[in-house]
Formats: structure tokens, sequence, C-alpha cells
């Protein structure tokens, strides 16, 4: 049986539609808050239809010696096109990016993780430094 961290999916968000993306700087001050955006399909897109979706995105922050990460945000989507009159009817429709707000007084890693209905879980991190 897999442990559920080897569930997880990576790969290039470059080349690869279902990891997610984070955009936020490389070195933040201390204690200062600073945006972190992330995003799916950043440079190849990703369907958004009610069979083909990406159903949440997951951040968390792991700070340098800490034992465990926080989570700092959860985000679901909710509207890929579904209605009354069936699949892919509706002029309403999520897109899978967020931008939040966080700071930490130390350097740590930020992961983000998504899950897209029809292939699974993934996640993607980024280092950040204080100074």
């Amino acid at each position: 049986m897999k442990s559920f961290g080897e569930l997880f999916q990576t790969a290039d968000w470059r080349t690869e539609k279902h990891v997610p993306a984070i955009d936020c700087p490389d070195r933040v001050s201390a204690d200062e808050m600073f945006a972190v955006k992330a995003s799916l399909g950043k440079e190849v897109a990703h369907p958004n239809t009610t069979s083909h979706h990406i159903r949440w995105i997951s951040i968390y922050f792991h700070p340098e010696g800490e034992k465990f990460p926080y989570q700092v945000g959860h985000f679901e989507f909710c509207a890929h096109g579904e209605s009354v009159e069936g699949a892919d009817t509706s002029t309403v429709y999520t897109h899978h990016e967020v931008t939040m707000s966080m700071k930490t007084a130390r350097p740590g890693t930020l992961y983000a993780t998504a899950l897209c209905n029809i292939h699974g879980l993934w996640r993607f991190e980024k280092d950040i430094a204080i100074g």
C-alpha cells in the first residue's frame, strides 16, 4: 500500500497542466505580509468543464526547523459549467487560481497541492528565504 504522500504526483508546471504553480517572492521580510498566488494551467491550460476540472487547491507552509507544516489556506472551486439543464450548460465557471497573504518569521517551504477530478493529486513546492 502506498503512503499518502506517494499519492501526490509532481512534474514541472511549465509542461504539466495539473501541477500548481506558486507565484510569490523568493525572499521576504520577517513578519511582513506577502502575497502568494497558486494557480494551475499557467503555461499549459487545464480544462474547466463538468467532466474535467480542478476541485481544490491547498497551501501549506513548513517553517525551517519545525516538525510539521501549517495549512495556510484551502480553496474550493465549485462551478464548472454544470446546471439543472445538464453538463457544461451554465454560464458560471470558477477559475483554478487563488491569491492569499501570509507572513512568517522563519524561512521555509511553501507547498501547493491540488486535486483534479480525473487525474488525482498534484503538488509543487517553493523555498522562501527571510531577509
